[in-house]
């Protein structure tokens, strides 16, 4: 039972991944929309905002992908996803035609919130380059 749950953790942790080294990725080559985007949402300095952005979504990522310092990069990401959830898919002031997208993307977030929460409560796993001292038993 505990090499399908290290093994469901490894999957989970990959599949909580993936959206944000592709994400962080895209943000690196598109690095000069992404801080006119966080300017455009008046918030200060969006150049140095991108830059931890980009250090969040591919590090954060990464990190769980490997299993070093999921816990950390756990936390990490579903903190960074508060204030983005919040300022960037605020669906309750979106246009009528954004409403639907920036709804999914809201709930989305959120979803993926929960999965971070189970990775910094639960660990990795034991197929980490990191394991965790409280394995779920």
């Amino acid at each position: 039972m505990n090499d399908q749950r290290d093994f469901a953790a490894l999957v989970a942790r990959v599949l909580l991944a993936v959206i944000f080294i592709y994400s962080g990725f895209g943000k690196i080559t598109g690095f000069a929309g992404t801080a006119g985007a966080i300017a455009g949402k008046g918030l200060p300095m969006s150049e140095l905002l991108t830059a931890c952005t980009i250090a969040v979504e591919l590090g954060g990522g990464l990190l769980l992908v490997i299993g070093w310092k999921a816990r950390w990069a756990a936390l990490a990401i579903f903190l960074f996803l508060i204030p983005t959830t919040l300022l960037f898919h605020n669906f309750w002031a979106s246009p009528p035609e954004q409403l639907v997208a920036q709804r999914t993307n809201f709930l989305k977030n959120v979803a993926i919130m929960g999965g971070m929460l189970m990775v910094w409560a639960f660990g990795p796993g034991r197929y980490a380059l990191e394991t965790s001292a409280k394995r779920a038993s």
